[in-house]
Order: C-alpha cells, then structure tokens, then sequence
C-alpha cells in the first residue's frame, strides 16, 4: 500500500533526529518529512507516538482539526494512523474516539463526551452485521431494498444530528463487506445473500450521503482494489472485534486525512508533467517526432497513453494540467501540435516550460504564471534523480514515486489521491480552459502600456447576487479552498453556508466575472453577518476571491456592492477580522485600501487586526468592470 511515497532512507535514524530537534516546530517539520514516507503499520505507531509528545500549539504551515471517531468496532489503533497521515497533509489532527457502539448515544446526549470535544469533523465507522442480520435469503430486490432502508434512514438522522447539534461535517464510512459468498459466482445474482445486501447497502448510503452532502470515506473501493485479506482480518475480528485490520491502518488514515485536507483545501491543483519517457517513450530531441514510442501497438506507447488519459480526465474535472521538461520549447510544443496519437493538445496545458533550466526554479515560475501556492503542485517525472532533487529542494511540491515500468505510472498517480475532492461543480468542468484563457490575458498585459490600459481591453463585467441555491455547493467549495485571498480563513461547511443564504439577518453575495476571453464563473464570495450588539453593523465574516482574478478591481467592485447592498438594510457600519496566516500575506492592505479605519485596542488574535468602515464616508470606487443583471 501507498506505494506512491519513497522509501525512508533510514526511518529510525530520521525519527531519532527528529525528536532530537531542539524545539517543537523543528520536530515537527523532522516528523513531517518522515510522514511522507512509506511506512509500515509499526513504523506508523513509532512516528504517532512520536507526534504524541509534541504540544498540540499551533505550528507555522499546518492546520488543526478535531476529528471524532464514532464506531460499532474497536477502533482505537486507527489513532495513530489518522494523525501520521494528518501530518502529511499538514493537518494537526485532534482524535476524540467514542466507546465502542455507544455512537447513537454519544450523538443524542449533549453531555456526552463527544459533545464536550466539540468536533470539526464526525466520522462515522460502521460494520454492516447488524444492518443485515436475520435477512432471508430468498428476499428479492424489493424486500431487499426494505431491509436496508431503515439503516440509511437512521444514519440520515445521526447526520443531521452530528450537523446540528455539533456543527461538524459529516464523513460516512462505506460497509466494509466481508461476506462470504454462498453461492460462488451465483451470489451476485441473489438478492438475498449477505454479500449483496452489503453491496446494496453501499448503494443506497452513497445515494443518500449525495443527496445530504454527506463525506465518504470509501473502504468498500479501496478493499476491493488491494483485496480483501489487506483490510480485513478475520482473526482479529473474533479477537478483539477489530473490522480494519492493522495492516490496512495507514491506509485508512491516508483516505479519511485526504478528506478533511480537501475540506480545508489543502488538495493539489495542478498536474505537472515531465515529458521524455514520461508522456511519451524515448526523448523527442534524440528521436524525433518518429521516433518517439507514443499510442497503440506497443505496449510501452500504450503506457504513455494511458498517463495521458488520466490526465486529460483530470483536466477535465478542473485539475489545472502544466508541463515542466529539459527541452527545446519549440521542439516539445511541436509534438503536442503534430504527433497523431497525442491525446493531449497544447490547449490543455495552462502552463507550458521546456528549458534547459533547474526544474525547481521552472516549478516556481509555474506556480508563479498561474498564481497558485507552490504546494499546489503535483510533479510527475520517470527520472529518479530529478524526483529526489525536487523533493530536496521544494518539499511542499507532492513528486509521487514512480515505478519502473510506465504500464504502472497511472495507476501510482490516482491511488496517490492528490487531487481528492469534497464537490463537483459546473464550474469545475471549465477551470481548466480558465487557467489556460490567462495566458491570453497576460499577453495582453505584457502588450499594454499601462495597467489601465490592460483592464480597460479585457471588457470586464460581473454579476452579483445573493448566494443561491444553485450557488452553494461552489460558494462552500471557494470558501474551503481560498487561502490566498481570504482575510480570516474561516472555513465553513455546505451546510452553514446554506444557513447565511437562508438567514433574513444575513447578507451573502457571490460574483461571476466576465470578459473578452472568456468567463472566470464564480469567483468571489462574502458573507456578512449582524454585530450581537449593533442593529446598523455587519461584520464581514468570510470574503474569498479566487487567485485567478487577482488584480483584475474585483475586490473593489464587490466592496462597492456590499456597500449599496447593506445601506439598503440600513446598515451604518461594516466591520471586518485580518488574521494574517502563512498563506494570506495579499490581503494584508486589504481594508485599509478599501477605506478602513483600524479599530485601536480591538480585542484580536497575535498578529490581528480589526477594521470598521463607515458607509456614510464611503464613495464607490470607479472600476473598469460593468455589472450585468441575470
């Protein structure tokens, strides 16, 4: 399992160095490190240990998170597992587990435990025995599907409970099915043998957690591609009612790690791709357009399409795909432009690099021409060396590992799960070809003689509304993935921002952004919400902007519309929280070049401040963006 990561060189000299670090940031960075290699299941307990003697403070470049594990089986060694893998995705994880099947009661009684840790996320680990015992087996579909259903039913009410009363995302793990089949091959046919009731069961709970937005941490699928022997121990079942295994512990921590980083959105965004015998067999500057090994007929061709499937796909759900290469620029664009079996084309890459340059700086000139963070990138490269030297260099860029044979390069990228994801949206389907209009837009900068000049010839317009319901589930994923621009990085749920659309004493806004190359979709929300003690004041809660648009007067038209909106309530004052963090150094002049006055003695986090603005002071900003209605 997680075959993706290097090996540690020296996993008991490294964790020795790591405790030995002279303070408890350094160590943690050491154990850090050490996480993102591939360990064993007594390795994992060695490094959780290890993280367990260090303060649960907050630490620079990670963030923290309260996780409530709720099962029907004992669960206590997926502990260090789930904080290990936390610590690869730079998530302090802070784990509460429930008694053992006391789940419906810890969640009912506000007394409970549970309650007083106050959990961020509830994960919910279930067997699937009891759902399904005393099924007959000659049940068919319809007294099958009655026999699940009060399950999904109880565990929609246990969501919406952990929701209301918790205010905790909710991730349901799938049933584990550990069946043994009846009838041999036949069993598939049976409604009523075990093993398709569990299947049915899985069915239903990933129709219901799609309808209640509901996580899922998918143990079903990861069972069924590393087998079932890897998850599941019979022996330890009947010993101590352990479901996973302790084999499959790192694996199950990876999984539910990624989820909550994709929550906080820490997921990968950009694919970067070497070229010479990793998009194609062989090295085009030797072999020339004929004679690269690239498409059907060969197996090694074959390979080398298959990455490039993969990656199209991704392209096509809104990873942003680039090209890191040692080449001559013309000659590597040439293969993407001529070569009959590419399945990617030139204009599907955001960003194109073929230099003779060190591949850190080009991927820091990549992150740079996209405006994302550096540790938004995934690099993948067959060269051993170059992967060893970029992990050396940028350790917060993900450079999977590699396998010999190119037959198995895709398949180590998707089960390294960089770019997991909590929602699907429209707009998704369209940032790729948004990242790839900027390049467009930056010509056109680079041709203009001023910046006004510029933003005058990008034609832009925006519409701005409240956040409506065909507008949540991107609202919350902006608002979860923002780091950059984002005053405060709260984060909410789907369901609070649900909550702010719905409240009359709310005021919420979300801005599409248009212009001549293309539309940006949904790029900016705020939610505003009313002071507890002053009828006239909104505190700006939350405002994220996508980097996409940065620099473009957004954030001066969205304040001009905030403005107008929250005069027309009544409203005298805008109040608004900077709580500067590692990655939102851009918005640190925000307000007061909005007109802001600093609020002295304001009672703030280290490093905060405090702003009010008067909205009888305020002039609207003239912009170079029209406003377009619906």
């Amino acid at each position: 399992m997680m075959s993706w990561l290097p090996a540690p060189s020296d996993f008991r000299a490294d964790l020795r160095a790591a405790l030995e670090a002279p303070d408890s940031v350094e160590r943690l960075r050491k154990l850090s490190a050490l996480s993102r290699s591939r360990l064993g299941y007594l390795e994992t307990l060695q490094l959780g240990r290890a993280l367990s003697r260090i303060s649960g403070e907050e630490a620079p470049g990670f963030s923290q998170a309260r996780l409530a594990l709720l099962a029907s089986s004992t669960v206590d060694h997926l502990v260090p597992a789930l904080r290990v893998a936390g610590l690869r995705h730079k998530l302090l994880l802070d784990v509460h587990v429930g008694q053992y099947g006391q789940y419906r009661q810890e969640l009912l009684d506000e007394s409970s435990p549970l309650h007083q840790f106050s959990p961020q996320f509830v994960l919910l680990s279930l067997t699937a025995r009891e759902a399904i015992a005393g099924a007959p087996l000659a049940a068919g579909p319809a007294e099958a599907d009655a026999i699940v259903g009060p399950t999904i039913e109880e565990l929609r009410v246990l969501w919406r409970r952990a929701r209301q009363a918790l205010n905790a995302t909710v991730i349901q793990q799938t049933f584990l099915n550990v069946a043994d089949p009846l009838f041999g091959s036949y069993d598939r046919l049976v409604s009523g043998s075990p093993a398709q009731l569990i299947a049915r069961l899985n069915d239903h709970l990933s129709e219901a957690a799609a309808a209640d937005s509901v996580l899922l941490l998918d143990i079903a699928r990861a069972s069924e591609r590393d087998g079932l022997n890897a998850w599941f121990d019979l022996a330890r079942w009947l010993q101590g009612k352990l479901e996973i295994a302790p084999q499959a512990a790192p694996m199950y921590g990876e999984l539910a790690a990624r989820i909550i980083a994709a929550q906080r959105g820490l997921s990968k965004k950009c694919l970067v791709l070497d070229l010479d015998n990793t998009m194609w067999g062989g090295v085009i500057g030797d072999d020339g357009l004929e004679g690269i090994v690239l498409g059907e007929g060969s197996a090694r061709g074959e390979a080398h399409l298959a990455l490039q499937r993969y990656a199209k796909r991704l392209g096509e759900r809104g990873v942003i795909l680039a090209v890191c290469s040692k080449n001559d620029l013309a000659t590597a664009e040439a293969v993407f432009h001529e070569h009959p079996e590419m399945v990617l084309k030139r204009s599907d890459i955001a960003a194109f690099v073929a230099n003779w340059n060190d591949k850190a700086a080009n991927l820091q000139h990549i992150a740079a021409q996209l405006n994302i963070g550096i540790d938004s990138l995934v690099f993948v490269d067959d060269n051993p060396a170059e992967r060893a030297r970029i992990r050396q260099s940028l350790p917060m860029v993900a450079v999977p590992e590699l396998p010999d044979d190119p037959a198995h390069y895709t398949r180590c990228l998707a089960e390294a799960g960089y770019f997991e994801a909590v929602a699907f949206t429209a707009d998704d389907l369209k940032r790729g070809e948004q990242y790839a209009s900027n390049a467009s837009r930056q010509a056109a900068l680079a041709s203009s003689e001023s910046i006004d000049d510029f933003l005058m010839s990008l034609q832009m317009s925006v519409v701005a509304g409240p956040i409506g319901a065909v507008d949540l589930v991107r609202s919350a994923q902006l608002i979860n993935k923002t780091n950059q621009f984002n005053p405060t990085t709260r984060r909410h749920a789907l369901e609070e921002v649900e909550r702010f659309a719905a409240s009359a004493q709310c005021l919420t806004l979300q801005f599409r952004l248009t212009d001549r190359f293309g539309d940006n979709g949904l790029v900016s929300v705020m939610i505003l919400r009313p002071d507890a003690e002053a009828s006239d004041v909104l505190e700006i809660d939350t405002w994220v902007m996508s980097c996409r648009v940065f620099g473009r007067q957004l954030e001066l038209e969205a304040m001009n519309t905030a403005v107008e909106a929250a005069r027309k309530r009544g409203i005298r004052t805008l109040r608004a929280d900077y709580i500067p963090t590692p990655k939102n150094g851009v918005v640190r002049e925000l307000y007061p070049s909005l007109g802001f006055t600093a609020v002295p003695d304001a009672p703030a986090a280290e490093g905060a401040s405090r702003w009010i603005l008067h909205l009888g002071d305020y002039e609207p900003v003239k912009t170079h963006i029209s406003r377009r209605t619906n």
